[in-house]
């Protein structure tokens, strides 16, 4: 299978502001992620081949960033206005996504292969106790909502055309609760990992939950459970081929056992660790973790920057061969991160430029 990085061309603000979004009927996948060891391949070869930084090995890892507000809305009216483009004064999800699109071919560029995206999205205030809003790609039963699936599509069908790796989530504490009960959230996974695959993409990780933890409201989403979901998600098949599945914890947390034993990969994240001395030591702790075998361990998510500094979460976590993700919550407002709504998805701040260029060179993109 062939890797098609875009033209990279630039996209008029009137394109963006009026082009549909257009769903196309599956077809066959560029794109395949796979896993061999420690290592992530894509359409069969190792990622970053023969690469190495500072002699650490970057081969084999998948650098990579939290999205998830590339397919966000909010069906509740009385909040729906918080995310109001300054220029037009109205939130527009499907301008969104565009924009999003747009960006993706300069991420690839700048050697970054996978971006977390999720079906109930993340906190659109960068980090939230409560959630009135409902980003939500699926109904009380768990039926999906086609705008969702429509804009989800656009952001998939882009990443597999750019040779690109979506981890793509399936529930969002703050959200999960919008699911009458345990049925419908079973009924919700198995919808959405059901239309991933009808698609055909090769391309996708599936995170069950992001941070499993004991606020989601539906015990089967917390830790003590939340195994029984990723062996549902590896049962389903088309033609014989599943996807990858494993859930995230919180900040800071070294898997469970029950996780360790079903998991494809396993997904750590860096928020709350302000020493790379943390870092290294929860990836040894993580390999450790009673139930593991020789697998990726990946970090999709971390707060932490220092990006100029010799010694940062970043380059802790590849000093221990394990994938970095970088989470974006703003710096002096907000809104110019890449967390909250409206998000400008372009490298326009010091701190993404500050990521994207030493994703750069680490790579050797």
């Amino acid at each position: 299978m062939n890797r098609h990085a875009g033209n990279g061309r630039g996209i008029s603000r009137r394109a963006l502001l009026t082009a549909p979004l257009i769903a196309t009927a599956a077809a066959a996948s560029r794109t395949e992620i796979a896993i061999e060891g420690e290592r992530f391949l894509i359409n069969g070869k190792v990622t970053y081949p023969g690469r190495e930084w500072r002699g650490m090995k970057i081969e084999g890892l998948l650098m990579n960033s939290r999205m998830v507000q590339g397919t966000f809305d909010d069906h509740n009216p009385e909040t729906r206005s918080r995310w109001n483009y300054p220029d037009t004064g109205k939130w527009d999800p499907e301008r969104n996504t565009r924009e999003f699109i747009a960006a993706m071919p300069e991420w690839r560029k700048h050697g970054l292969l996978g971006f977390t995206v999720n079906f109930q999205g993340g906190s659109p205030q960068g980090y939230s106790k409560e959630q009135p809003w409902e980003n939500n790609a699926f109904d009380p039963d768990g039926k999906l909502r086609a705008p969702y699936l429509r804009r989800m599509k656009a952001i998939l069908d882009r990443a597999d055309r750019l040779g690109m790796v979506a981890i793509v989530g399936l529930f969002y504490f703050g959200q999960d609760e919008r699911l009458k009960d345990e049925a419908a959230v079973i009924r919700g996974a198995e919808n959405a990992v059901g239309w991933l695959l009808d698609q055909g993409y090769r391309n996708l990780l599936i995170e069950i939950t992001n941070e499993t933890m004991p606020r989601y409201d539906h015990p089967i989403l917390r830790p003590e459970r939340i195994h029984e979901l990723i062996e549902r998600v590896k049962e389903m098949t088309r033609n014989g081929r599943r996807f990858l599945a494993g859930v995230s914890y919180g900040g800071n947390t070294i898997p469970k056992p029950n996780v360790a034993r079903t998991s494809d990969f396993l997904l750590i994240h860096g928020n709350g660790v302000k020493l790379p001395s943390r870092i290294r030591q929860m990836v040894d702790q993580t390999r450790a973790v009673d139930g593991y075998r020789t697998m990726p361990i990946l970090f999709n998510e971390d707060d932490h920057f220092d990006f100029d500094q010799p010694d940062n979460n970043m380059i802790a976590a590849i000093s221990k061969y394990a994938s970095w993700g970088y989470f974006d919550p703003g710096e002096s407002n907000y809104r110019d991160g890449y967390q909250c709504p409206p998000v400008n998805w372009g490298i326009n701040t010091e701190r993404k430029r500050g990521f994207f260029n030493l994703v750069k060179e680490v790579t050797g993109s």
